[in-house]
C-alpha cells in the first residue's frame, strides 16, 4: 500500500462524503479509493468511517485522524516544495469558480500576465454563478459578490463593484424614462430580476440621495441566475438593471445601456475570495488571491467603511 496514497484518498472521501466524488476528483476508479481506505483502516487498526448504501459518514477516532492528516499533507507539500532543489514558483491546478461576467471582463483578460509570472499554475475555472459545494467539488476557492452567509468559509474583502441602475433605449422609448427609483415600481415598468444562488430572492436594492432611501424590488417578467444572461436580457429591453460598473461600461459608450438616477446612489457590492478554513492555503492559492485582489484595486477599489454611506 502507499501510504500517500492512502491518506490521500482518505482525506477527500472524508471532504466529499462519497468514495464516487472522491474517486472523480482524484482520477481514480471508485474500487481503488475503496481499498486505499480499507487498507489503511486494516494497518492502524481503526475504523476510519461508517458506510452505508447512501451515505459515508468519518466515525469519532477517523475525525481526529482527519484534523492530524490535512495539518501533515500541508507540511508535505510547504517542505517539498521548500527543498533547495525543488521548483521555488508555484505549480500544479488550482480550481476555482468565478462569476461568469467577472471571468469574462477581467480575470481572463488579465491571465495572460498572470501566466507569464506564474507559468507552471494551471487552473480549472468554473464561471457561473452556481452554489458551489468547496468540499464536495474540491474547488480550492470562489470569488463571489455579495455578503457571505456560509460561515464555515474563510473569506478575504478583495474589492466594491459599484452599482448602478441602467437600461437600453428600446426599454425607455416604450416605458418612458423614470426621474425617482420609486417610479420603477410602478406598473408601467419593470426590472430584471437577478435571483441569488440557493435562494429564490432578487436583490433587494437600495439608492440613497442625501438623507433620503428607497429600496424596491420591482414588477418584473423574467428572474434569471447568471449574471451574462442577466446583461443580455437588460440589452433585450426586458426592464431596468442594477449593473456592475465594470459590466456597464462599455455598453454605455456604445448607447446601448442608458444610465438613469445619475443624483442617486446605490451601496456597493462587496466582492470576496472565499476558501474552507481547513483547507491549506498553498503558494498557488495564496498567489491567485493577492492577484485578484490586486486587479479589482484596479477595476473596483476597496470602499473605506461608513464611505458608502456618505
Amino acid at each position: 500500500m502507499d501510504s500517500l496514497d492512502a491518506m490521500k484518498a482518505f482525506v477527500r472521501v472524508v471532504e466529499a462524503g462519497s468514495f464516487t466524488k472522491a474517486a472523480q476528483t482524484l482520477h481514480m476508479s471508485r474500487t481503488t479509493v475503496t481499498q486505499l481506505v480499507q487498507q489503511l483502516e486494516a494497518r492502524l487498526r481503526l475504523k476510519l468511517l461508517n458506510r452505508t448504501t447512501r451515505q459515508v459518514n468519518v466515525t469519532e477516532d477517523g475525525a481526529v485522524y482527519y484534523q492530524r492528516i490535512v495539518r501533515v499533507l500541508a507540511e508535505l507539500e510547504d517542505v517539498e516544495s521548500s527543498l533547495p532543489g525543488a521548483s521555488a514558483a508555484p505549480h500544479g491546478v488550482l480550481r476555482v469558480d468565478v462569476p461568469s461576467p467577472l471571468a469574462t471582463l477581467i480575470l481572463i483578460p488579465a491571465l495572460p500576465q498572470f501566466h507569464a509570472k506564474f507559468p507552471e499554475i494551471q487552473f480549472d475555472m468554473g464561471a457561473s454563478d452556481r452554489k458551489v459545494d468547496l468540499i464536495g467539488d474540491n474547488v480550492d476557492c470562489v470569488v463571489r459578490g455579495g455578503a457571505v452567509t456560509d460561515q464555515s468559509l474563510v473569506a478575504r474583502h478583495v474589492g466594491d463593484l459599484a452599482l448602478g441602475v441602467y437600461a437600453a433605449p428600446a426599454y425607455l422609448a416604450r416605458a418612458g424614462t423614470p426621474h425617482h427609483p420609486a417610479e420603477l415600481q410602478e406598473d408601467g415598468h419593470r426590472i430584471v430580476k437577478y435571483r441569488w444562488s440557493g435562494s429564490g430572492d432578487g436583490f433587494p436594492y437600495a439608492m440613497r440621495k442625501g438623507g433620503e432611501s428607497v429600496k424596491m424590488q420591482g414588477r418584473h417578467i423574467l428572474t434569471i441566475d447568471d449574471g451574462n444572461a442577466y446583461l443580455a436580457a437588460g440589452l433585450a429591453g426586458l426592464g431596468a438593471l442594477w449593473l456592475p460598473a465594470y459590466m456597464a461600461k462599455a455598453h454605455a459608450a456604445r448607447g446601448e445601456l442608458l444610465p438613469l438616477f445619475a443624483d442617486w446612489r446605490a451601496d456597493p457590492m462587496p466582492l470576496y475570495v472565499a476558501y474552507p478554513p481547513h483547507r491549506h492555503v498553498s503558494r498557488k492559492l495564496r498567489v491567485f488571491i493577492d492577484w485578484v485582489a490586486e486587479l479589482m484595486a484596479q477595476h473596483a477599489p476597496v470602499v473605506p467603511y461608513g464611505a458608502a454611506a456618505r
